[in-house]
């Protein structure tokens, strides 16, 4: 499911990938990490410690990002998922995972517990990507992502280009209201405060507009029991939304802001679990 192609969901980027040794000497050796900037990560992986690169990957190159995982709300949420993905057997959530076997590649296990980790708590209920960067590594995931991880395929568009899409995309189709109605939630009647961010239904003519908490506990209906929703039908036009995509589109816009705070985040994190 899901678009194929280079497009991404708008706002910061948190991405969890994977590494595949080319070196003939160290092939099949493979390195999972976490990165807000997957082009600038790889070249530094494959420039050594000197150039910003992870020590377990230093010297061992050339090194090609076969897959990311992309989509976290959060840089914790994605080192999270990126911890578990290195340490399966230390992570209560992949307890039925099976050790690796003898004859099981380094890169088949570590598929394998990419397959588990995408339909267990809480990552199952994420709005995350599956990402092929390289077309000639990919493998049928067993069991496959739920329904509403997209499967997408190619390189990540420069995060600049992919904002300006879709904030052009997302103000063509904002609804034309006035003032009184933009001012009041869709669902309760309740005052819309602009530090809140209200959340907009993108297809055009959608007069929503709501309450993070309203809208939620309108999708949460059919699952009472959960306290983050995956999707839900608009209530003002009724098409099928995803809830990742509405979050990211309220947070759309300061990307250029943060570029500068995301690179040096990535440095901090991952010369903290490093060392």
């Amino acid at each position: 499911m899901g678009p194929a192609g280079n497009s991404v969901r708008p706002g910061r980027f948190f991405g969890v990938y994977l590494l595949y040794c080319l070196n003939p000497r160290n092939r099949g050796r493979v390195y999972v990490g976490f990165t807000v900037n997957p082009t600038r990560r790889v070249q530094q992986h494959n420039g050594g410690r000197k150039k910003g690169g992870a020590w377990r990957t230093s010297g061992r190159g050339p090194w090609e990002m076969v897959l990311i995982v992309h989509g976290f709300p959060s840089a914790v949420a994605a080192l999270r998922f990126e911890w578990a993905w290195q340490h399966p057997h230390s992570s209560r959530r992949l307890a039925d995972v099976a050790p690796r076997l003898r004859s099981e590649a380094a890169f088949a296990f570590h598929l394998r517990v990419l397959a588990h980790m995408l339909r267990v708590p809480p990552w199952t209920r994420l709005p995350l990507t599956l990402r092929w960067l390289r077309a000639d590594f990919r493998c049928e995931l067993c069991p496959p992502p739920p329904p509403h991880v997209p499967l997408s395929f190619g390189p990540l568009a420069p995060r600049s280009s992919a904002s300006k899409c879709h904030a052009s995309t997302f103000a063509d189709t904002e609804p034309q209201l006035d003032q009184d109605a933009k001012a009041c939630c869709s669902l309760c009647a309740g005052a819309l405060q602009d530090e809140e961010g209200p959340l907009c239904c993108p297809h055009p003519g959608c007069p929503l507009r709501a309450h993070m908490i309203c809208l939620a506990e309108e999708f949460l209906q059919e699952e009472p029991g959960q306290l983050l929703p995956l999707e839900g039908q608009c209530p003002g036009c009724k098409n099928s939304l995803l809830w990742g995509d509405l979050i990211c589109l309220c947070r759309m816009g300061t990307e250029e802001e943060e570029e500068e705070d995301l690179e040096s985040e990535e440095e901090h994190w991952t010369d903290m679990l490093e060392t």
